[in-house]
């Protein structure tokens, strides 16, 4: 069949009017990549070929540096690089020492900035060399066979390469014969096509060893538990970014995005491994309990009590990439939040989101025309239902041509834009990579007459198909390229927009609807003769950091942008929000969302969600209820479906669906101060927005299993609903000494471990922890940007001592200014019958704003009145109401300005 004809078939079911699941045949197992077969089956008893070489070793005042020899190989050396960085890390680096065939790529765009190191200390003997790094970290470095043992606090916490599964293939000519281990290794078929590997192998491996650690994290993107299983027997965990629809569930397959990092917990400490390589990767795991399905809180406490033999493993991951070289980083915590940080020190964060892009979204492939998205919106006026961003799928364009608009259906963008932004809201459009080979498109044009395009094997414009027909690819590692894309994006280039479109670049992987794994062959070459093998997994954050630059020349470094993408890496945080891709309508999919984001979040990517409802197919009242009520409690609130798809926006069911749709955004508007705060703290600190319960919780065991709830900041406990017909489940309250408050009726819940929960159609589990303090704004408005100047309610919800602390970070919800110091940061602590707010940062910027309301909740009927000072000036008396129900205080109008300082007496 010629490769026409397998287009126009994978084009059908793609977008015919049947949509078809995910077939697995289109995409590798490890047996199927040489490399991966070749790595994994390495005996682990065998000698290694990797030695220290004594003389060489080096301390500087910055790394420790030595060679390492292959003994296979009396003309190869590696130099090894180690270096002790900040804030408990450490760097090691291999390469091939002297010149190379061909340069090894490095993807250092993953990197916020080049890490800081710290002195160390060093003692060695005949077969060890000692270094130590802030006086409780030890690296022991056994000279042959090469290996490291990292201590902390005299306690062995992770080793490399203690399985004797590094591996560091070099580049060499390709010899007369082959040998069977090597067979594929310069020529490689899958399917009908060839990968030419001009270069031979290439490949590096590594194992780490976790001793302190029971159960292992990370390594997203894949729709699996949040808690890693063993694949002995299975393949491993694939990092290898692909457009994969209708994905399957529970296994390690590769999907759009990859993240090589990995966490691991025990009960006394936790570590992580980032291992930075931008190659199709694969990641064994073992020594953990095995976990073959999605894990219930009832089923992981069971597993627990019961045990097994497998629990006495030591925890062991063994990474495996075609190429590049082995650069890694241990974190070594303690805690996991540490872990979480120190990563986010090396990768960066997310910068505060403009607030528009934590509100509500309504997207569909497609809305049909200007009249359509007018229509759209204003219903949703009409249903007093707020929503901030209206999204446009690729039928917006020109034909398939980026930058363009289709000159009928959206002949007057300017003005549907001024309609939107009329409202307090905002646009998005998708921009792909994938350029439309047609002479009469400017952009094609202009990589034809400036060199921007990818180029295939031989030298030529590499020409793949996807949604335009013929298509070619912008090789975002070019310097010109990358400029080139982001002054796409001025008014005066994007014609027709304003300031207030922002971008979705999807299809990033690459998507090439012909190519090998509905991708670009491997053997394509990129600026600085670099094969597609060696950058594949960051050509999507390639994209976003141009589109970023982009969004910021726009409005002169005024405006945050905001980013959507599909394709993601380390590092992908500092740019753009990214979401799970194309799911089904399915309960199975609303369940998965779960540990996804909480894998993307406790990997350094925050900002994340899953289609509401599900791309595929048509979701029942029931499931889409359920999917409003869950979404809104993930950092990117999006609903999203197909084109061939039932129209579903929330009014067009049926009075009580819609009146629990409205009410789940609603719900979400009531608390975007709080969502806002908790994306400037990560921004500081690196803390994940959405979190697993065992981070706040990390010495409970029982938590290591759980993904089916989570935890907002340290703040909120949600439970939600993610079955069908579910009336009551059971949850899990985490913490010896903790109080929980349900937010719908502020009554009590002191129980640790397990309890029952009601849960009728028309609630959301979703608690309040004891102890904190959650800023609101109940005045819900058709779009975040009108309820900028509304007043504030305090949730007061107090602890088993009567004590609770909070925040509220107020700035001009869109610019950069905040840098400069331009904000608001209020703390609040209620202790000994007062409510204090002290403005700790109110300089260079204002707020009309104000308290209109204090509840505090959990507090015993024996006050009856409460008084107000201001700015240390005179009391005044406040009018107070009490709930005997439910325990709850409310102090009524202190009508005090959110900047001041104040404390609320309650008397």
């Amino acid at each position: 069949m010629s490769s026409f004809l397998h287009v126009i078939l994978f084009l059908v079911c793609i977008i015919g009017s049947t949509v078809y699941s995910v077939d697995r045949g289109n995409f590798k197992t490890c047996e199927q990549s040489n490399f991966c077969k070749r790595c994994r089956s390495m005996n682990k008893n065998q000698k290694t070929a990797f030695e220290l070489v004594p003389d060489s070793v080096l301390l500087t005042d910055k790394y420790f540096e030595a060679l390492i020899s292959n003994t296979n190989y009396d003309d190869v050396s590696l130099r090894m690089r180690l270096d002790g960085l900040k804030d408990s890390t450490l760097r090691l680096r291999i390469n091939k020492d002297g010149n190379q065939m061909y340069n090894r790529f490095q993807p250092v765009h993953a990197l916020v900035s080049e890490p800081i190191t710290e002195s160390m200390i060093m003692a060695r003997n005949a077969s060890t060399v000692e270094l130590e790094l802030s006086k409780i970290i030890k690296v022991y470095i056994t000279i042959a066979p090469f290996k490291l043992d990292v201590y902390v606090n005299e306690e062995l916490t992770i080793g490399v390469n203690h399985d004797n599964l590094m591996q560091f293939e070099h580049y060499r000519p390709k010899p007369e014969s082959i040998a069977d281990n090597e067979i594929g290794s310069w020529e490689e078929y899958f399917k009908e096509h060839q990968d030419s590997k001009p270069r031979g192998p290439s490949a590096v491996s590594m194992d780490f060893k976790l001793y302190s650690s029971t159960s292992l994290y990370g390594l997203p993107e894949h729709a699996d538990s949040l808690a890693l299983k063993g694949t002995t027997g299975n393949d491993p965990y694939r990092f290898y970014n692909l457009d994969v629809f209708e994905y399957e569930l529970y296994n390690g397959m590769g999907l759009y995005g990859a993240v090589p990092f990995l966490m691991g917990h025990g009960k006394k400490n936790s570590v992580g491994v980032f291992w930075l390589n931008a190659a199709e990767t694969w990641v064994d795991i073992a020594g953990v309990k095995g976990n073959t399905e999605h894990t219930s809180v009832v089923e992981s406490i069971v597993n627990l009590v019961s045990g097994s033999s497998t629990e006495k493993d030591i925890p062991r991951a063994h990474f495996i990439s075609e190429c590049g070289i082995i650069d890694f980083f241990i974190m070594l915590g303690p805690k996991p939040l540490d872990v979480t940080r120190q990563y986010s020190s090396l990768t960066g964060t997310t910068p505060l989101p403009p607030l528009f892009s934590l509100a509500y979204h309504q997207c569909r492939w497609n809305y049909n025309d200007q009249k359509d998205v007018h229509d759209v919106e204003t219903n949703f006026d009409v249903n007093d239902i707020p929503m901030d961003v209206m999204w446009l799928d690729i039928e917006y364009t020109d034909s398939k041509k980026y930058f363009t608009w289709d000159p009928v259906k959206f002949s007057e963008p300017l003005e549907m834009v001024n309609n939107l932004t009329s409202r307090g809201r905002k646009l998005v459009t998708i921009i792909d990579p994938h350029i439309k080979r047609d002479s009469n498109y400017f952009l094609h044009n202009d990589a034809i007459n400036n060199d921007l395009y990818v180029k295939n094997k031989d030298g030529d414009v590499y020409e793949g198909w996807c949604w335009p027909g013929s298509s070619s690819y912008l090789d975002f590692m070019n310097p010109k390229v990358q400029d080139y894309y982001a002054s796409r994006y001025s008014i005066d280039n994007f014609v027709g927009p304003t300031e207030d479109i922002f971008i979705w670049n999807d299809m990033n992987e690459p998507s090439v609807f012909n190519g090998p794994e509905v991708t670009m062959p491997k053997d394509c070459i990129h600026h600085g003769g670099y094969e597609h093998r060696d950058i594949h997994n960051i050509y999507g954050l390639l994209q976003v950091m141009s589109t970023y630059e982009g969004l910021l020349k726009r409005s002169n470094g005024k405006k945050r942008p905001f980013i959507l993408t599909r394709s993601h890496f380390a590092g992908t945080q500092r740019f753009a929000a990214v979401w799970t891709g194309d799911n089904m309508a399915d309960w199975s999919h609303l369940k998965i969302s779960l540990p996804m984001c909480l894998s993307l979040a406790i990997s350094g990517i925050s900002f994340c969600g899953a289609d509401v409802g599900g791309f595929f197919n048509n979701p029942d009242k029931e499931l889409l209820i359920r999917w409003y009520q869950t979404g809104a409690f993930l950092p990117f609130f999006r609903s999203h479906a197909h084109i061939d798809t039932k129209r579903r926006e929330p009014w067009l069911f049926d009075e009580q669906t819609t009146f629990l749709i409205r009410d789940a955004i609603r719900t979400r508007y009531t608390l975007l101060p709080l969502w806002y705060s908790l994306f400037k703290n990560h921004e500081v600190t690196g803390a994940p927005v959405i979190r697993p319960l065992f981070f706040e919780f990390p010495h409970e065991e029982q938590l290591n299993n759980i993904d089916n709830e989570f935890m907002v900041g340290d703040i909120l406990l949600v439970c939600p609903v993610l079955d069908q017909n579910v009336q009551e489940l059971t949850c899990y309250f985490p913490g010896h000494e903790e109080i929980w408050y349900d937010r719908d009726t502020y009554q009590t819940i002191k129980t640790n471990g397990l309890m029952k929960i009601q849960a009728p159609i028309n609630k959301v589990p979703v608690y309040q922890r004891g102890g904190t303090i959650v800023p609101t704004k109940q005045r819900v408005r058709r779009s975040s940007v009108l309820m900028k100047d509304d007043p504030y309610t305090l949730i007061v919800a107090i602890d088993l001592k009567a004590i609770a602390k909070g925040s509220l970070y107020i700035d001009d919800e869109e610019s950069f200014e905040y840098r400069d110091g331009h904000f608001i940061y209020v703390e609040y602590e209620y202790i000994n019958n007062q409510l204090i707010s002290k403005c700790l940062h109110c300089k260079d910027f204002s707020s009309k704003s104000w308290v209109e309301k204090v509840m505090i909740v959990g507090i015993p009927n024996v006050f009856t009145k409460a008084s107000i000072q201001v700015n240390g000036g005179s009391l005044s008396e406040l009018s107070v109401l009490y709930n005997t129900h439910n325990q709850v205080l409310t102090v009524r109008k202190p009508a005090v300005g959110i900047a001041q300082n104040w404390t609320i007496t309650l008397l």
